[in-house]
């Protein structure tokens, strides 16, 4: 009431304001929960364990289907370590390989069948060393140098593949899938990059050979080994999806 006029409550204005004002919130939550419960149910099918062998070696790995046509995966391969002698332009090596990777892929099945191509990188740790360590008297030839080598000289050689490279193949297995059980995989692809070679040796610094004679030698190497552009993987192996 004012000045004697009485002035009447909205009654229906504020009922519909505190009823539907908590009612938004509401349904907020529950369109949040609809569409996290859909993507669980929808990866919840999709894991898969796997483990094979090839080249780069024996691995184990994790498969996550986020569609029907689009799985991404993670896996490790490791050759462990192998030495081996060899002669490269007249010097006699003592050759240690060692070859582990870290593999992160993204699948993508076009023809809804287990046919994927495959796309990502892999994390390398791909080296191989060539030691020269003659024994007293061994004449080796350096560049255009023939050089009478001691017990205690060296000409050490070392390849490396790049330690993160793209990776491009093509494959079957891996499908997402809502059953369970074994599967079977393979793989045919190659990480993809140039390996670098550097050089550790004494010989220059006790004038046996010039720094020439070590670029030529490196140059002639690169005409070899540091040929190697990619890294292949041919594997097969075994799954289970769960």
């Amino acid at each position: 009431m004012k000045d004697g006029i009485i002035i009447p409550h909205r009654v229906g204005s504020h009922t519909k304001t505190s009823s539907t004002q908590p009612l938004e919130p509401t349904m907020q939550i529950k369109k949040s929960l609809l569409i996290i419960s859909t993507i669980f149910c929808a990866s919840a099918q999709a894991g898969e364990i796997y483990g094979g062998v090839g080249l780069p070696g024996v691995f184990l790995g994790y498969a996550h289907g986020l569609t029907s046509d689009v799985s991404v995966r993670a896996d490790y391969a490791t050759l462990g370590q192998r030495t081996k002698n060899s002669s490269e332009d007249g010097i006699d090596y003592k050759g240690k390989l060692k070859i582990g990777r870290l593999g992160v892929f993204a699948d993508y099945f076009p023809l809804g069948n287990g046919f994927r191509l495959t796309g990502g990188l892999t994390f390398n740790q791909i080296k191989f060393n060539l030691n020269a360590n003659p024994n007293a008297g061994t004449v080796q030839s350096i560049g255009d140098t023939n050089v009478t080598l001691s017990s205690n000289d060296y000409f050490n050689v070392t390849v490396k593949f790049p330690t993160v490279t793209p990776f491009l193949g093509v494959g079957y297995g891996h499908k997402p899938q809502s059953g369970t059980g074994l599967g079977f995989h393979a793989d045919l692809g190659a990480s993809i990059g140039r390996a670098k070679l550097s050089v550790d040796t004494n010989l220059v610094s006790k004038g046996l050979v010039t720094q020439a004679d070590v670029d030529k030698e490196l140059a002639d190497l690169r005409g070899g080994v540091g040929k190697v552009r990619f890294v292949p993987q041919i594997s097969f192996g075994v799954s289970y999806a769960f």
